[in-house]
């Protein structure tokens, strides 16, 4: 069997998203006042959620994200997501769980900034 196109997989990743990216999308990304795509093939990555308008990419990071290969991963991944001129939002988790107002309002607070900052 063929191996899974990058598109293939961000679709598979939308159909089978976590509970908190879940949860994030449905009670507050999606009616955003910019729009936000979810699983969004950037390069060779496929990131969280993507708003074109302010270059600001949402990742929530889950318990293998803190495993020394995947920190490891995400750096570089990172750093090439910011030499697109993208920055990169992290939350994990918890976060998403036990703090969601104030994921949600980083995430407004940084996506008006930037917005702001390129018009």
């Amino acid at each position: 069997m063929p191996e899974m196109s990058l598109r293939d997989k961000a679709r598979d990743l939308r159909n089978n998203a976590t509970a908190q990216e879940n949860q994030l999308y449905y009670q507050f990304l999606r009616k955003f006042k910019y729009r936000i795509h979810r699983q969004k093939v950037i390069g060779f990555y496929i990131v969280d959620f993507y708003c074109h308008k302010a270059r600001l990419v949402i990742e929530i990071d889950g318990g293998q994200h803190f495993e020394e290969k995947k920190l490891n991963q995400d750096i570089f991944r990172t750093r090439f997501l910011e030499e697109q001129g993208l920055l990169v939002l992290r939350f994990t988790n918890w976060e998403v769980d036990h703090q969601f107002a104030q994921v949600c309002e980083r995430i407004e607070e940084v996506a008006e900034q930037r917005v702001t900052g390129f018009s």
